[in-house]
């Protein structure tokens, strides 16, 4: 299976992205530390991160590179693109060990690799994306039974860890605040895909935004992205970056590939070899992320490790 012209350019696009997404995860944590010194902390419904630079130039490092991974799914799929959001880790990790000083253990350091040969495993063997050619191709796809009931699930379960367990849960189990932005994030990239190839086909020349389509996919875009902000940056306040960067991409690529799966039938042309390959790639992924988990307090002090992840003496737990 070679890869396409397009594909190229969604790789590369998706490569520069990660660098740039993994490095905000820093970047925004040291905004975030410093300004819980000075004020009400994020967890806790504080906003006085905003005046710190910091955290701002951890924003702009986020979205350039979220625009460089929008700009690739205009140019590859889904099931392509997500995964190669593993090498965030790597770089999150490695600048965390020297700038947050949060050691990362030689089994955390196996599990990234894990990580990233899942991830590869997933890209080689990703199925080819069926061709768009209007805006309202992708209108139909959506609202087909399939996805309104994976879209409906999604909707429902944001809302009871939203409004059930976010307010007693939230900052002792990661799951709550990071669920909340992996379910958003599923439907976030299906309209990504969908304004991407909107833009990608009027750049051609054939003008998608003469369809209100068009412009229910931005809206939902810019909506789930401040959701998804908002939460990212309360798990980010109090649990550690080592365990906030690679469980968010575990818990986001898999909810994106499923809902990519459902929506554009990525599978319905995949032999067997080529489906079981990939859920391979899964577990390999799962594994990686098992192993950064179990040893993320290994050589780190007590103390240390209460100033940079959480205040509160009990361990985050997933």
């Amino acid at each position: 299976m070679g890869m396409t012209k397009d594909n190229v350019i969604g790789f590369v696009l998706a490569v520069s992205s990660s660098i740039f997404i993994g490095s905000s995860f820093i970047i925004k944590k040291m905004g975030l530390l410093r300004a819980a010194g000075n004020g009400k902390r994020a967890a806790t419904g504080g906003h006085s991160y905003l005046t710190e630079p910091f955290w701002w130039a951890g924003m702009i490092s986020m979205i350039v590179g979220e625009i460089a991974n929008f700009a690739a799914y205009a140019f590859a799929p889904a099931i392509l693109v997500t995964p190669l959001g593993a090498l965030s880790i790597i770089f999150s990790s490695v600048l965390a060990q020297f700038i947050l000083h949060e050691k990362l253990h030689m089994f955390g350091k196996l599990g990234c690799a894990l990580c990233v040969v899942g991830s590869i495993t997933i890209v080689l063997h990703a199925p080819h994306e069926r061709d768009i050619h209007s805006v309202k191709e992708i209108w139909g796809l959506a609202t087909e039974p399939g996805f309104i009931f994976y879209a409906i699930i999604c909707v429902a379960l944001i809302c009871i860890l939203i409004f059930r367990y976010a307010p007693t849960h939230g900052q002792k189990y990661i799951v709550v605040y990071i669920g909340i932005c992996s379910l958003t994030g599923s439907l976030t990239v299906m309209c990504v895909k969908a304004v991407g190839m909107a833009l990608k086909l009027t750049f051609e020349g054939n003008n998608q935004f003469k369809y209100y389509q068009t412009w229910l996919f931005t809206l939902a875009v810019v909506g789930c992205c401040l959701m998804q902000i908002n939460y990212l940056n309360k798990a980010l306040d109090i649990f550690n970056t080592n365990v906030v960067s690679p469980v968010y991409y575990v818990m986001f690529t898999t909810l994106t590939i499923v809902a990519s799966i459902i929506m554009f039938k990525d599978w319905d042309h995949s032999s067997a070899q080529q489906i079981a390959t990939e859920l391979c790639g899964f577990v390999t992924i799962l594994s990686g992320t098992f192993l950064l988990h179990k040893t993320k307090d290994m050589g780190n002090p007590p103390l240390e490790v209460s100033n940079i992840s959480k205040s509160s003496e009990d361990p985050p737990e997933i």
